[in-house]
């Protein structure tokens, strides 16, 4: 195992090692996965440092101790690797974008953005994934499976409105430059009924990305890695064997 790809998984949001978990299990026989925590810092640089000190610690003391590593970014997790992708490319071996963005918040979605901060500096306010969240970030199709509606609730609830509040004032910036100095092979993946960061959106990035595949998957919205996990396990394999 020691010469399998060393993977680190950013998840986005609110979300934790759980969004991560059935491709680190499907993985495990082809990569050394581990799941950063971008739970913490208040900038989108602090972030990339705390992605990149995670991955030092975990693989120190390997015989590829200090090579480099495959990055899969989720959502806000996908901006970060945008981030360490621009400031450490030697870095990264293979990266993978999915359900994210390259662009900037537009008005409307910073003024959506606010809005939801505002709440969730509301004592007994906020609720997480409530009912509107859910509709946003799962297709149609799944908003009628509990167990999936319970699992990202508990992430939800396990971080709580603090880290929802910090995460939310991270920058997004315009990360179309640094994409189109990438020479690492690129995965860009959403979902078929994403409506956060929809297929559009990730066509246009996956043509902006000199050694991308673009991949759309069905029967999913915004949470691929939970709403379709095989697919994604799937694509992920792909890029690290490609």
């Amino acid at each position: 195992m020691v010469d399998s790809p060393r993977l680190v998984l950013i998840p986005g949001l609110l979300n934790d090692a759980e969004l991560w978990r059935d491709q680190i299990a499907g993985l495990a026989g082809v990569a050394r996965p581990v799941v950063a925590d971008i739970t913490r810092g208040e900038t989108l640089a602090a972030l990339a440092r705390d992605v990149l000190d995670i991955a030092g610690e975990r693989f120190a003391g390997e015989r590829f101790a200090g090579e480099r590593f495959a990055l899969a970014g989720f959502s806000l997790g996908g901006i970060v690797a945008q981030e360490i992708v621009r400031i450490a490319p030697e870095r990264v071996s293979h990266l993978a974008l999915l359900d994210t963005t390259m662009l900037p918040d537009d008005p409307e979605r910073a003024q959506e953005r606010r809005r939801l901060i505002a709440t969730a500096r509301n004592p007994g306010k906020f609720y997480g994934f409530g009912e509107h969240l859910l509709r946003t970030y799962l297709a149609p199709e799944n908003l009628g499976n509990a167990e999936m509606v319970e699992r990202v609730r508990a992430m939800t609830a396990r971080l709580g409105p603090e880290v929802f509040i910090r995460q939310s004032l991270i920058d997004r910036p315009d990360g179309r430059a640094t994409l189109s100095r990438l020479r690492c092979p690129v995965l860009v993946l959403c979902g078929e009924h994403d409506a956060l960061t929809p297929p559009a959106l990730h066509r246009d990035m996956a043509a902006g990305i000199p050694l991308s595949r673009l991949e759309i998957v069905p029967h999913a919205g915004h949470l691929t890695p939970i709403e379709q996990p095989d697919a994604v396990t799937s694509a992920l394999h792909r890029l690290l064997r490609g």
